[in-house]
């Protein structure tokens, strides 16, 4: 399957802390890595609540003897993989994966854009490094709260210099994904990686503009959404059972724990393995995968329970049947 994993025991080398919400953390493999695709993120293996979850981290650039280089921002609305992130000290040890790129970039172009969200910019500064290196045509756009949350800005601006445009919202320079889609060249690449209300707004902008869907290259973090992280309830049509799923908890474990077996691969909501069919909605569903279309998420007809969360009621068909067991 396209998201199977190859893992690997590796030690915690070192830890710092970038901004106050934002840990870098740095890993030893047991054995060494293969090559990677700039962009690739590890996934992580984590013991949250007594139960094994596994979280993704976007590898940042390279590091010597073949460490691995991660950052991983302390969330307010952690399901918990910040919290077990962030409790790790130099000597732990943890199983993670060999690295995996879901960017689908074409390398070839002349002209490229690449778009950070935050936290987003961990897999952009192994990008724009292979971009320079092929002397490619290039500007970042790196939008944030505010230049004290702009890690990695120094790497990027001593790799970048004037092509690194820095975006902080509390300055008022925000963003304008219009204006900047407008002005690219007709064959150029974008590559941006950020919440789901920017992934949203820039699909929107590349579209008005008039680019092709395949030019527009993006990552995204699924816990981001529109609606706040809070509890809510499940309803199963084909038992007519109710299952609580807490504000630290995914809707697929939470289904999965109380016997409805939902299968799942990426549990990023970017492969659609998990979706499954909504029967009805009291209240609103916050549709946090990148799976499906705009038009689709509007029908709620189906969601990616890995990621997507709700609020209120949701009735769901796992097409899960215990008699069929």
């Amino acid at each position: 399957m396209r998201f199977a994993d190859q893992w690997t025991s590796s030690t915690v080398t070192a830890i710092r802390d970038l901004a106050p919400s934002i840990r870098e953390i740095v890993l030893q493999p047991d054995t060494p890595m293969p090559s990677w695709r700039p962009g690739s993120h590890i996934n992580v293996s984590l013991l949250i609540d007594g139960q094994p979850q596994t979280r993704s981290y976007s590898l940042v650039g390279v590091r010597p003897e073949g460490e691995l280089r991660i950052a991983v921002r302390l969330a307010d609305d952690s399901r918990g993989g910040s919290r077990a992130m962030w409790a790790l000290r130099p000597g732990a040890r943890i199983e993670i994966s060999h690295p995996i790129s879901l960017f689908e970039i074409d390398w070839s172009r002349r002209d490229y854009c690449l778009i950070a969200g935050g936290i987003g910019v961990t897999p952009m500064l192994g990008i724009a490094a292979a971009l320079s290196r092929k002397n490619a045509t290039l500007t970042m756009h790196y939008a944030v709260k505010s230049h004290r949350e702009a890690v990695l800005r120094d790497e990027l601006v001593d790799l970048l210099g004037d092509r690194l445009r820095l975006h902080a919202s509390d300055e008022g320079a925000r963003l304008d994904l219009d204006a900047t889609f407008r002005a690219l060249p007709a064959d150029a690449v974008a590559v941006l990686c950020g919440p789901l209300r920017m992934l949203d707004a820039a699909r929107q902008a590349w579209s008005d503009a008039g680019r092709a869907a395949c030019d527009l290259c993006f990552e995204t973090f699924g816990s981001s959404g529109r609606l706040p992280t809070s509890e809510f309830r499940v309803r199963v049509k084909a038992s007519g059972a109710e299952i609580l799923v807490p504000k630290d908890r995914s809707m697929l474990d939470a289904l999965n724990a109380a016997g409805y077996e939902v299968i799942a691969d990426c549990r990023r909501g970017e492969c659609g393995v998990c979706a499954i069919d909504v029967a009805a909605v009291e209240g609103e569903i916050d549709h946090r995968d990148v799976f499906f279309s705009a038009d689709q998420r509007t029908g709620n007809t189906k969601m990616c329970p890995c990621v997507s969360r709700a609020q209120g009621i949701v009735t769901v068909d796992t097409l899960y049947r215990a008699d069929r067991v």
